[in-house]
């Protein structure tokens, strides 16, 4: 859609500046907010790998201790059934430069065998353990990727704003100011002329002469 550039009156030059001096204030703020989300993503993104290869190295663990427990005390179905279902996870939010980013909690107590100790072994209490601190790096996890995940959705809505002020807004501004102040310079030169003629007309002497 072409720009239609408002009639040069000195109150749109007026409103022509405000509006650009909004408009770098915007973008100096989009800047900001880009570069400030930006730092908090890789951040996370650095905190989400380490996740991972903790939860990879204790899956392990966990498995393997499982396994030796299967092997020793026969399979430990009606065993883990006496584990009881994690009911402690809730999620609030908190803003980061106006972008929701969620806290993942897990209230759980602190582990403790919750079975008959004289029908398992170690091997099962280390399967215990590693399942449970499984348990709280997967909820950690969760909030980590969950936020990176909006911290890109903001980036990219952040950059896209950026950028439509500093490649259309602020050129259409820059153009309207100068398309008028242009056309009141030319107008004040022809008030001039006018005037001097006029003068002349009346035997009145000009500023010129």
């Amino acid at each position: 859609m072409e720009h239609t550039q408002p009639s040069p009156t000195k109150g749109n030059l007026m409103a022509a500046k405000n509006s650009m001096k909004l408009a770098v204030n915007g973008y100096d703020l989009m800047d900001r907010k880009h570069n400030i989300l930006v730092r908090e993503m890789m951040g996370l993104i650095d905190r989400a790998n380490a996740l991972r290869d903790k939860i990879d190295t204790t899956y392990r663990r966990a498995y393997e201790a499982l396994q030796h427990a299967n092997v020793t005390l026969g399979i430990c179905e009606s065993l883990a059934k006496s584990i009881p279902v994690e009911t402690g996870l809730s999620v609030s939010v908190r803003s980061v430069m106006g972008v929701e980013l969620p806290t993942v909690r897990l209230d759980t107590p602190e582990p403790k065998p919750c079975y008959d100790l004289g029908s398992t072994n170690s091997a099962f209490d280390e399967a215990y353990l590693c399942f449970h601190q499984v348990k709280l790096m997967t909820a950690e996890l969760a909030e980590v990727e969950n936020c990176v995940y909006r911290l890109a959705v903001a980036i990219k809505k952040t950059q896209s704003r950026a950028n439509a002020l500093k490649n259309i807004i602020l050129p259409e501004l820059e153009q309207t100011i100068s398309s008028i102040s242009g056309a009141l310079e030319e107008k004040e030169r022809e008030e001039f002329s006018r005037l001097k003629v006029i003068k002349r007309a009346k035997g009145q002497p000009t500023a010129d002469t």
